[in-house]
């Protein structure tokens, strides 16, 4: 097998257990499994770029070949006549073939009125708001260690293990968690309890939201709710529908099992909605619902959402109605959406069931970070040649043509020599000014800042909100732009990468651009903190 197939092979020992028949019963007996490993991320961005520069060229060459040629013969003709020559010239055309004159201009109308009329609506980001739950929900790392004692009956064992997360998870004092769970008195993880999180948390985002547009709820045309866990019937929409009156036509939908990513997912789902239904608004409400999805027992990896989650909500108003572009504070961009659902460690990585015991709970396994960098690879790689200006993308084509064409060389040792040399990565952070990392947890954001080569500066967002809110899941990358938006950071014309993750296993990104200076709001989450940040973690 040549050397190339085999780098594209992992091995792996799997126990099978006792064997309980055949010559060698009573024994433990392993396998090995060999896997075909997803692709290398630099090999697939050259794929990915060496396409880009194909289709490029292809694309645009008879304009590269005749462009130059026109503007010399137009600057030769014009440059030998004087401005009163040229004026006179066109006055003379155009009297004597008026009706030609008036021809062109009439189908040029024609064609522009057509272009315009066809062509998608922009889908602007109106405000958005964040809830921000009571101070009397707050809690400590240790007050937090001290809920766990109670829910897993005086397990040390189980104890130490949280305590080691907690300690290096990121998060700090001031997250918010039910009633219901700090008191550990009763099951929290019931119908009642969750509809009365979801009142609260959908409610309170909403009701800001409303305040800030000035928009009446009956105006409102499509409506997106997902939370990943909580999924009662009636849905979750129709419980916003029923408490604001909404009108009867409404468009509405109701995600669920979709994870952290979710709410990119809703945004996707709102826009396409928005261009199929003109002069409207989408209303996308993110959360999740803690207590419902609190896990009490002791698998150590069933554990880990405990530690991590906490209470959050967003609501976001998005618009494709005209009379909105001068008040909107942004205009969606483009959405990349990646699933790698189809292989199945990936499927599993994040798994809702429940243990021996009988407890329900998600599953975390082990090969999470190494499933999400796959999943963020990709999409990535799908977004690059889509945002990246055309020097980062035309310096890394010249640069991967460069290596080819040298790798080929009879000189063995100049050849091993390139073939060694780190390949160029695309800077980023030459396409967006902002970074909204979902804030799972700290490894998570170390191993991306990693990856994209990113500043503490384009991360103090993701680390920040971690640090106050904890994992607010599908609504944690707008507690990022809120804080962002907290520290006046954000001026016209900047693009805002927002990127989530989660089950399935899915990476998805939008991409907004700021249509003005967006000042400090007078209801933000940040606002009676945002001073005291940022903090060292």
């Amino acid at each position: 097998m040549a050397r190339s197939e085999r780098d594209l092979l992992s091995t792996e020992i799997v126990n099978r257990g006792i064997e309980s028949s055949g010559p060698n019963a009573g024994s433990l007996t392993f396998s090995v499994r060999v896997r075909r490993r997803l692709p290398d991320f630099l090999q697939s961005v050259n794929l990915k770029y060496v396409k880009l520069g194909y289709h490029y060229l292809i694309n645009h060459a008879i304009y590269l070949a005749t462009i130059p040629v026109l503007l010399l013969v137009f600057s030769a003709e014009v440059g030998s006549l004087s401005r009163e020559e040229l004026w006179e010239k066109l006055w003379e055309d155009t009297r004597h073939d008026l009706a030609s004159v008036l021809g062109f201009f009439g189908v040029f109308a024609f064609t522009l009125s057509v272009y315009f009329m066809s062509r998608p609506r922009s889908v602007y980001l109106v405000d958005f708001a964040c809830y921000r739950p009571s101070d009397d929900l707050k809690v400590t790392r240790e007050q937090f260690i001290e809920v766990a004692g109670k829910w897993s009956k005086s397990d040390e064992a189980s104890l130490d293990f949280q305590r080691r997360i907690m300690k290096s998870s990121g998060i700090g004092d001031e997250t918010y968690i039910p009633k219901v769970v700090m008191s550990a008195e009763e099951n929290c993880m019931t119908m009642k309890h969750g509809r009365l999180e979801a009142s609260m948390v959908m409610f309170g985002a909403l009701d800001e939201l409303f305040e800030k547009t000035k928009v009446r709820p009956k105006d409102v045309g499509i409506l997106v709710v997902n939370c990943s866990i909580f999924n009662p019937t009636p849905s979750l929409s129709a419980m916003i529908i029923n408490h604001y009156k909404m009108r009867g036509n409404i468009i509405s939908y109701n995600l669920g099992g979709m994870g952290c990513s979710a709410g990119v997912i809703g945004v996707d789902l709102a826009r396409d909605m928005l261009q199929a239904n003109p002069n409207n608004y989408a209303v996308v409400v993110s959360t999740e619902m803690v207590g419902y999805n609190w896990y009490a027992g002791r698998d150590r990896s069933m554990m880990i959402p405990n530690c991590f989650f906490r209470m959050g909500c967003s609501a976001i108003l998005m618009s494709n109605r005209r009379r909105d572009y001068h008040r909107a504070k942004y205009r969606l961009q483009l959405i990349v959406r990646t699933h790698t659902g189809a292989d199945d460690r990936s499927f599993r990585s994040v798994y809702q069931e429940e243990d021996e015991q009988g407890f329900r709970g998600l599953k975390v396994s082990k090969n999470i970070m190494e499933i999400g960098g796959d999943a963020l690879k990709t999409n990535i790689t799908t977004l690059g040649p889509l945002v990246l200006p055309f020097s980062e993308q035309l310096f890394f084509f010249a640069t991967l043509v460069w290596r080819h064409l040298f790798s080929g060389s009879a000189d063995k040792s100049r050849s091993s020599s390139l073939a060694s040399t780190k390949p160029y990565i695309p800077d980023y952070k030459l396409a967006f000014e902002h970074f909204c990392v979902h804030a799972a947890s700290k490894t998570v954001l170390d191993e991306l800042q990693k990856n994209l080569e990113l500043s503490e500066k384009n991360m103090e967002a993701s680390r920040m909100t971690l640090h106050r809110f904890g994992n607010t899941s599908s609504s944690s990358i707008w507690y990022e732009l809120a804080y962002l938006e907290a520290k006046e950071r954000v001026k016209r014309g900047d693009r805002v990468w927002q990127i989530a993750f989660g089950s399935g296993f899915k990476c998805n990104s939008v991409v907004w651009q700021a249509m003005r200076r967006v000042k400090k709001p007078a209801r933000n989450p940040w606002l009676d903190c945002v001073d005291r940040y940022p903090v060292a973690l």
